[in-house]
C-alpha cells in the first residue's frame, strides 16, 4: 500500500505566488552517477550538464477539484537534474530527477514522503523582500541566495554561463513537462507529467548564492549558468503513470 500510495495517486493542483530557479552547469560525467539507469543526461554542447534549484512559494496544494481552504500553503526548495527518458513506445521525453527536496512544513514533509518519490525533508526556511530585493536562507539547509528582481530585461547571464544567449539558456532552465522516478527492484519507471500557462520566467540578477547541499556533491567546476524569477502562476500534476523500463 505504502508503494502504491508514493505513486502521484490522483492529480494535484497549486498555486505559486512566486519561483526562482537557479541553474547551475556541470561537466555531464560528474552528474551521472546521481541519475537512475533509465535516465541519461540533458546536455549541452556533449558538455555540460544541468542542476537547478527551485525556490517556490506555493499556496493551496490540494487535489485536483477540492477547495482551496483545503489546501497547503508552503515554501518549497527542491533540487533537480535535466534529464531524458525513452518510453516503452520508443518516445524521447525531456524531464526532471529530482535529488530532494526542501520544505519550511511539516505538513508538506508528511504527506509529500507519503505520496511522492521526492524526498522532503524539513528545514527553516526565511524568505525576505525589501523593495526588488528578494532574500531566501536557512539555517538548517544551508541557504543562502540574494536576488534583485527589479530589472527582468536587460540582465545579462551569469559571468561563466555557458550559453551564448537567454534564449538557448531558457532550454534548460524548467519546468520541464515530466519528471521521472526509478524503482530499481520492480525494473518500473514511474512519470509524473506538470501542466501550466502563462510560464514566460524572466532573467534576474543573482548578488549571493550558496547551497550547502551543492557544496557537498564536491563539484569544483559548477557554475552558475542562469536564474529566472516568476509570479502568480497556476499549476498542476497529473496522476503517476507507471511503465516497466525497456533497457
Amino acid at each position: 500500500m505504502a508503494h502504491f500510495l508514493r505513486s502521484h495517486p490522483f492529480p494535484v493542483e497549486a498555486f505559486f505566488e512566486t519561483s526562482l530557479v537557479l541553474t547551475y552547469a556541470v561537466p555531464f560525467h560528474r552528474l551521472q552517477p546521481l541519475i537512475p539507469p533509465c535516465c541519461t543526461l540533458d546536455t549541452y554542447e556533449n558538455e555540460w550538464a544541468f542542476l537547478a534549484v527551485a525556490m517556490v512559494r506555493t499556496k493551496h496544494l490540494r487535489p485536483r477539484g477540492f477547495p482551496q481552504w483545503l489546501g497547503s500553503d508552503f515554501f518549497l526548495v527542491g533540487y533537480r537534474v535535466f534529464v531524458r527518458y525513452r518510453n516503452a513506445a520508443g518516445r524521447v521525453m525531456r524531464g526532471l530527477y529530482i535529488l530532494g527536496s526542501e520544505t519550511d512544513s511539516s505538513v508538506m514533509r508528511s504527506l509529500g514522503n507519503v505520496f511522492t518519490t521526492y524526498a522532503y525533508t524539513k528545514i527553516d526556511l526565511h524568505v525576505k523582500q525589501q523593495g526588488e530585493m528578494l532574500e531566501i536562507s536557512s539555517h538548517d539547509g544551508g541557504i543562502h541566495v540574494v536576488a534583485d528582481v527589479s530589472d527582468r530585461a536587460n540582465v545579462p547571464l551569469p559571468p561563466g554561463s555557458p550559453f551564448p544567449d537567454h534564449r538557448t539558456a531558457r532550454r534548460y532552465q524548467g519546468p520541464l513537462p515530466f519528471t521521472f522516478s526509478y524503482d530499481d527492484r520492480s525494473g518500473e519507471v514511474l512519470i509524473v507529467k506538470g501542466v501550466r500557462s502563462g510560464w514566460d520566467p524572466a532573467p534576474i540578477h543573482i548578488i549571493e548564492h550558496s547551497f550547502e547541499r551543492l557544496e557537498q556533491l564536491h563539484i569544483p567546476e559548477m557554475r552558475l549558468a542562469s536564474a529566472t524569477f516568476l509570479e502568480n502562476i497556476p499549476y498542476r500534476w497529473e496522476k503517476g503513470k507507471k511503465e516497466r523500463w525497456m533497457r
